[in-house]
C-alpha cells in the first residue's frame, strides 16, 4: 500500500523532455498565453518558474508535472501559489517537446471533465495540423 511518504518521493523521469511550447489555434491565438496574461505578476512568476523546472530538471517531481490518468495521454503542469492552484494541460510530442494547450485556475479537488475535454480537443487539432515547432 502506498503511503504519504511514497507519494512525496515519486518523480517523473523524462530525460529527453527539454522544451515547452504553447499550442496555437488556426487563427494564431494562444490560449495558454492568454491565461497567463490574466495572472498577477507574482502568480505568473511562479508559473514560469515551474515551467522552467519542467524544462531543465532531469527528474521532475510529480508535485510539478504529472501524467493524468483517464485521459488521452495528457500531462499537467501543477502550480500552487499561496492559496491559488493553477493547472496547465498538454501532451508530449517527439519525446522532447511538451505542448501546453489549456490553462485554468483549479478551484475543486478533481480536475473538471470539461477542462480535460478542451485539452484533448486541442491536442487532436494540433496533431491533425502537424507540428510547427523545431
Amino acid at each position: 500500500m502506498e503511503t504519504q511518504l511514497d507519494k512525496v518521493n515519486i518523480h517523473v523521469n523524462l530525460r529527453s523532455v527539454r522544451r515547452i511550447v504553447f499550442y496555437r489555434t488556426t487563427s494564431g491565438s494562444c490560449p495558454v498565453e492568454e491565461f497567463l496574461d490574466t495572472l498577477s505578476s507574482k502568480h505568473a512568476r511562479k508559473v514560469t518558474w515551474v515551467m522552467q523546472l519542467v524544462e531543465e530538471l532531469e527528474i521532475i517531481p510529480v508535485k510539478f508535472f504529472k501524467k493524468m490518468t483517464g485521459t488521452d495521454d495528457l500531462w499537467e503542469v501543477r502550480v500552487q501559489s499561496g492559496n491559488n492552484i493553477f493547472r496547465i494541460l498538454g501532451f508530449l510530442e517527439e519525446d522532447h517537446l511538451v505542448i501546453l494547450n489549456h490553462a485554468f485556475q483549479k478551484k475543486t479537488k478533481k480536475t473538471l471533465k470539461k477542462e480535460i475535454a478542451i485539452a484533448e480537443t486541442r491536442k487532436k487539432d494540433h496533431l491533425l495540423r502537424g507540428s510547427h515547432y523545431e
